[in-house]
């Protein structure tokens, strides 16, 4: 089996594109990746276009690993951001591809299963009027769905800085959300990168009442000695990793020990593999 060639497909979304891969093969099999753009959509479309000339046309679906190395290594710059997105895409179909072929689910071929349930937390349920009663509201009917855990951002406009005004406000909106949800259901702080290490301490100590399950991202990512100085100073759990796009790079955080919740993006990091 080869592949013949690919096609690409971009959804969008409120404040993000989805970009669909589909790999096709001369016996007549497709196979289907997905990824997530923040504003990279058409540099992604545009790698992978040269990408399927380079490398993938032509090339054994089922071998995954080869294929990968040579999109990540086979050309002169260093695999980035949109270069490891298009990589996991392309690397997801194949792995479509192969489990189609055998008859058998991907997890299959991963080893096999390990659990029946996995949890999930609601996210984006907040894109309401950002007050403490719309909030509220909002918190109650995602519990009512079923949900037992639910992240939010309540920092607005926030960077680097967060005045008293704004960190009293963004804790008002969390007041609001706890006693919705009640004590049992966990409640993760989404940061977004955006704080320096003074700013995010201060705010984990102000929101330590409400028991978040965890700080994501208090820090920029690629600021690791910043990320570990929080860790050091705060009893919330550190969450992180989605942003990091190489899974050489994790071998850093993991010798830092900054982090205790790993969140990489099956997307963003080369794929499954």
């Amino acid at each position: 089996m080869r592949i013949t060639g690919i096609s690409t497909h971009v959804v969008g979304t409120p404040w993000r594109n989805l970009t669909y891969v589909q790999v096709h093969t001369d016996e007549g099999l497709t196979g289907v990746g997905e990824t997530r753009m923040l504003g990279h959509t058409d540099a992604l479309v545009g790698y992978l276009r040269e990408a399927s000339v380079n490398h993938i046309t032509g090339s054994d679906p089922f071998a995954v690993e080869d294929l990968v190395r040579r999109m990540k290594y086979g050309d002169f710059g260093r695999a980035g951001e949109i270069v490891m997105s298009g990589i996991a895409v392309v690397e997801m179909a194949c792995w479509d591809i192969k489990g189609k072929a055998l008859g058998v689910p991907v997890w299959q071929l991963l080893g096999g299963k390990v659990t029946d349930r996995v949890k999930a937390y609601a996210n984006g349920w907040y894109t309401t009027e950002r007050t403490p009663e719309a909030y509220h509201k909002a918190a109650q009917a995602v519990v009512e769905r079923g949900y037992r855990a639910l992240k939010i951002d309540p920092f607005g406009t926030g960077h680097l800085e967060l005045g008293q005004e704004e960190t009293r406000y963004a804790v008002s909106l969390i007041e609001a959300v706890r006693d919705a949800i009640g004590p049992d259901t966990e409640l993760m702080l989404e940061m977004h990168g955006r704080f320096s290490p003074a700013t995010a301490v201060r705010i984990a100590r102000e929101m330590a009442p409400f028991t978040p399950a965890w700080l994501e991202e208090p820090v920029p990512p690629e600021n690791l000695k910043a990320l570990a100085k929080v860790a050091e100073k705060v009893d919330q759990p550190i969450a992180t990793g989605e942003r990091v796009h190489d899974r050489i790079e994790f071998r850093e955080l993991f010798e830092s020990q900054a982090a205790d919740i790993i969140q990489p993006d099956v997307g963003h990091i080369g794929g499954i593999l």
